[in-house]
């Protein structure tokens, strides 16, 4: 007898939609620019929060942990996101640093994977990106206590209410609790979905000479 979750999953289609097609014969010679291209088309056919991301790091034990986070900022350099300084994924980089990034826009049959040694930015920098979020995400950064066990939400809804009439007195607060992290990829894998299950893969990797392309199998 099938389970419960094998029924409700049964005959659920996957990748109708129209797609978009992907010649890697065509691609660049470096992931950034393919990543920008990418990510240029999805926010202009629509893709929902194509910015959410997929992090994946491993704790002093080994277990990995997962997590969406937020695209803040990418270049040739490398792809960053912020975090709590004393957060769980903040305690596993500075013990592991390293991490893999997942982007999946469903709306395009998309998917990016990025892997590779994590650094953390300067204060300055910090400040900078914690000083041009929203005055909510400000204040949210400010309660900070991230993954600690919360025995009564009012307690959060007062601390919240008191870090935004701080942020909104002071634009110009910033927080030693912010912290930026860099992944600098050594392989950028782009997954280009097909109807057919004909997928197109291909994966960058990065050597002392520059990187290198190649196609995979789906």
């Amino acid at each position: 007898m099938p389970s419960p979750v094998r029924s409700l999953l049964f005959g659920v289609p996957m990748l109708r939609e129209p797609l978009p097609s992907f010649d890697p014969s065509a691609a660049p010679a470096e992931p950034f620019p393919l990543f920008l291209d990418w990510l240029t088309a999805a926010l202009r056919s629509g893709v929902s929060e194509p910015h959410a991301m997929a992090l994946a790091t491993v704790d002093r034990d080994g277990l990995p942990d997962l997590r969406i986070v937020a695209l803040r900022d990418a270049t040739a350099d490398g792809w960053l996101f912020a975090t709590d300084a004393d957060s769980p994924k903040s305690r596993q980089l500075t013990d592991r640093p390293q991490a893999a990034l997942g982007f999946h826009w469903r709306e395009q049959g998309r998917q990016i994977r990025l892997r590779g040694p994590v650094l953390r930015a300067d204060a300055g920098t910090a400040a900078e990106d914690f000083r041009s979020r929203l005055p909510g995400s400000r204040a949210a950064i400010l309660v900070g206590r991230q993954s600690e066990p919360l025995a009564d939400r009012t307690l959060l809804d007062a601390a919240y209410a008191e870090a935004l009439d701080r942020v909104t007195a002071d634009p110009d607060l910033t927080t030693p609790a912010h912290a930026l992290f860099l992944l600098r990829p050594v392989s950028a894998e782009f997954w280009q979905g097909s109807p057919g299950r004909g997928h197109t893969r291909l994966r960058y990797t990065a050597t002392d000479a520059g990187w290198t392309r190649e196609q995979l199998w789906p």
